[in-house]
């Protein structure tokens, strides 16, 4: 008897240690958690541009047909833009929604039409339905309040008058107040950007959202042979004060934007000094950007006519490629924000947490 009531105890405790391991190995909350294979949905992993003629290609040239005035689209998309030159692991595929001229408003959700193209970041959405998106890049800004392009015309025109006072004067008078009304504006584009992709099922780790700044395309060392319509037709103590205070003042309130949306940021203000519009003097094979340009054909075409003047002053294919490399060490680190410098080897380099003094 005691010998079976031995067997009947051991085969309970048999029974009890199987059904412990059976809870053991399949209660969920024991599992290890799958690790999440980065962004969601099918397709390539993709880098992203939005933004204005600083990311679509401006002045790069080699413009896609259909962004070269073709039913009044002049977004002017190139092939050389930076997004196309970015070296990031795993990721195959660029696509370049930026457009020149585009506002914040443009790149944000809404109705807001940019060269008879839609909102970017509707755009944007439809793009997740084939292609997995790693980072978005974002550049917008200047063409709000601040209106950059505003400033240069005026600089321009007033070197052209040869008279009163320098045209930046009148701009830093009310300068501050302008790029104080453009932060939340570029904020919302950035907040818009976010919620596009969250509605698409990803989380903030899945992809980088990054706003860049602008580069100064022109400075005050230029030779004087080249301070009229050949080249940069500016007065010195503007381009100075474009080149130092302004440029790193739009600078600065545009970190605060990214700041405001949980974007990293990567200051381009000193990217590129030395490397200005007309700074090699008779060998413009070391400039980043472009002089003053006039495509002279659409000169004869009513069309065309307006936007003649437009690739002045932009990042060149060179520009593109330098502040390519500079994002591409950027985006391979965790720095929520660094600028671009040149280094000893003559290109650009992403230096972590530098910032831009307002003087210059």
């Amino acid at each position: 008897m005691s010998r079976l009531r031995w067997w009947l105890g051991g085969a309970a405790l048999a029974g009890v240690l199987v059904l412990v391991a059976v809870f053991v190995f399949v209660i969920p909350g024991d599992e290890e958690p799958a690790e999440r294979p980065g962004p969601p949905g099918t397709g390539p992993l993709t880098v992203v541009s939005l933004g204005d003629s600083t990311l679509s290609g401006e002045g790069a040239g080699d413009y896609t047909a259909g962004t070269d005035g073709a039913g009044g689209n002049w977004c002017h998309r190139s092939p050389h833009a930076m997004v196309h030159r970015l070296d990031l692991p795993e990721v195959t595929e660029s696509v370049n929604l930026a457009c020149s001229g585009a506002p914040s408003g443009h790149v944000a959700l809404g109705d807001v039409a940019q060269y008879t193209e839609p909102s970017q970041a509707g755009q944007l959405r439809d793009l997740l339905d084939t292609h997995r998106v790693a980072a978005v890049v974002v550049a917008l800004g200047a063409n709000d309040d601040p209106r950059f392009s505003r400033l240069i015309s005026e600089c321009f025109t007033s070197w052209f008058l040869d008279h009163g006072a320098p045209c930046s004067e009148e701009i830093k008078a009310d300068w501050p107040s302008r790029l104080e009304a453009m932060v939340p504006k570029v904020e919302s584009a950035l907040s818009d950007v976010r919620t596009v992709l969250s509605e698409a099922g990803y989380s903030d780790d899945d992809y980088e959202l990054v706003l860049q700044s602008y580069a100064s395309p022109i400075g005050p060392n230029i030779p004087e042979s080249l301070r009229n319509l050949d080249g940069c037709p500016f007065r010195t103590k503007d381009l100075t004060w474009v080149s130092g205070p302004g440029t790193a003042s739009l600078s600065e309130a545009l970190r605060t934007a990214a700041d405001g949306a949980d974007a990293r940021f990567l200051d381009l203000s000193r990217a590129g000094r030395g490397h200005e519009a007309c700074s090699g003097g008779a060998d413009p094979s070391s400039e980043w950007f472009t002089r003053f340009t006039v495509a002279w054909d659409d000169l004869d075409d009513e069309r065309r006519v307006s936007h003649a003047l437009q690739e002045s002053f932009h990042p060149n294919a060179r520009g593109h490629a330098q502040v390519a490399r500079c994002m591409s060490e950027f985006l391979a680190t965790d720095d929520r924000a660094a600028a671009c410098l040149e280094g000893a080897d003559g290109d650009l380099h992403a230096a972590p947490s530098v910032r831009a003094a307002p003087d210059g």
